[in-house]
């Protein structure tokens, strides 16, 4: 996947919302608190001013407007970092959206440990346990652009509020445009295999690719699968994954407690007993560095990914 197309999500977060308007979404607005550059809703911002609102660094008053635009027939997109739309607007999210049940989308971008150098106080590795904990959001995670601008139009279309993530550091595109359909709580399986089944999300699903390529080429055969939609999840294709390989694997770049891995955890305990082994972050903070290190450090990436694979197949 080297010589692959790299985009960051965040990008197609600003590609997506412009290419909605340009199709007649004339009900778009978008907010952003002061962070428009890099959430890349400058995009939107230039092409329709009209309909751009810039709240400062207030993502609680950015909430309770967007909220507000929605009673009026407008589909907000409320734009900031993931730790100030998640985390400092939890309360808002809460009791002004959830409570509700508003029409209002979070575009939240610089999600996870890969915001890298700004450090722990920025990289938001709570987020899907903050929304998923809200009644009614539903939590979605893209893995490329592909997938990223199909979510973004996917949530226009949704009637209900939407907690989206986005990355900031350029990922392997490798969904075909062309045949990729996204919808709200499914997954798609994207390698065959009975090996073992390894379920991540976001930019963890590129490198998890990587490792099972390896694999093939040594005779294993994984069977990855993308899950975007951690809420809701696409509970027949989990089962049928541990079902047919008897041994799962989740991956994330998010805390251990309350993401994706306990999803699937809590299905798996009720309904299959399944062996799963959760590769995220442990409880603990993040810490400064590259993206990609910081990634390496948590062992979010290809390479040990490959070890915990090997591990689980050989060991349970």
């Amino acid at each position: 996947m080297s010589d692959t197309k790299k985009i960051a999500t965040r990008d197609s977060y600003g590609r997506a919302l412009l290419e909605l308007a340009d199709a007649g979404c004339n009900d778009l607005v978008v907010l952003d608190a002061d962070l428009s550059v890099s959430t890349k809703t400058c995009l939107f911002r230039d092409a329709y001013p009209n309909r751009f609102f810039e709240c400062g660094i207030a993502e609680q008053n950015m909430v309770g407007v967007a909220a507000g635009l929605s009673t009026f027939g407008y589909v907000p997109f409320a734009s900031s970092f993931a730790m100030f739309a998640a985390g400092r607007a939890f309360e808002q999210i809460r009791n002004s959206i959830g409570y509700p049940h508003l029409n209002v989308k979070i575009g939240a971008t610089h999600g996870g440990l890969s915001v890298g150098e700004d450090g722990a106080s920025h990289q938001c590795i709570e987020d899907f346990a903050l929304m998923r904990a809200i009644p009614g959001m539903v939590v979605l995670c893209p893995a490329d652009d592909v997938e990223a601008r199909a979510i973004v139009k996917a949530a226009y279309r949704y009637k209900g509020p939407v907690y989206m993530r986005f990355c900031r550091l350029p990922v392997p595109v490798f969904h075909d445009e062309l045949n990729y359909h996204f919808e709200i709580g499914k997954g798609e399986q994207l390698t065959d295999g009975f090996d073992l089944a390894v379920i991540s999300t976001g930019l963890m699903t590129g490198e998890v690719l990587k490792a099972a390529l390896t694999l093939k080429k040594q005779g294993i055969a994984v069977r990855v699968i993308n899950m975007a939609s951690i809420k809701p999840l696409d509970e027949e294709l989990v089962l049928r994954a541990a079902r047919d390989c008897k041994k799962v694997l989740t991956v994330e770049e998010h805390s251990i407690i309350g993401g994706l891995g306990e999803a699937v955890c809590s299905l798996l305990s009720e309904k299959l007993p399944t062996p799963v082994r959760r590769i995220g972050v442990p409880d603990q903070f993040g810490h400064s560095g590259t993206g990609w290190q910081v990634l390496a450090d948590f062992g979010l990436d290809a390479d040990h990914l490959l070890e915990v694979m090997r591990d689980m197949i050989k060991n349970g």
